[in-house]
């Protein structure tokens, strides 16, 4: 029987397949989103982000109700799919400042 110490070959292979998994999963789990019945929910930033909108801008919405939205234990989310649909609805007003 061979003892195998860590400048075999075969130990270095499995701690690089080990290093490549980690990296793998740190990755998925950065980029993971909450998902609930197939339906994909999207957190203030991600909401902010996608509409180009301040949290500010995005709190006035939710107040006035132009934005739908659920709150779990405290969290925001926003469903992909209404906050797309909704995007479309929403008109874009250039505003022009004129010296007086």
């Amino acid at each position: 029987m061979e003892i195998l110490d860590k400048k075999s070959t075969e130990i270095n292979s499995f701690f690089t397949g080990l290093d490549e998994l980690l990296d793998t999963i740190q990755q998925a789990l950065k980029n993971r989103t909450p998902h609930l019945n197939g339906e994909k929910f999207l957190s203030n930033r991600d909401v902010c982000r996608m509409l180009h909108i301040s949290s500010r801008t995005l709190q006035d919405w939710r107040d006035t109700g132009k934005i739908p939205f659920i709150q779990i234990k405290g969290k925001i989310l926003y469903k992909e799919s209404e906050v797309t649909g909704k995007t479309k609805s929403f008109k874009l007003v250039n505003v022009s400042r004129k010296k007086v």
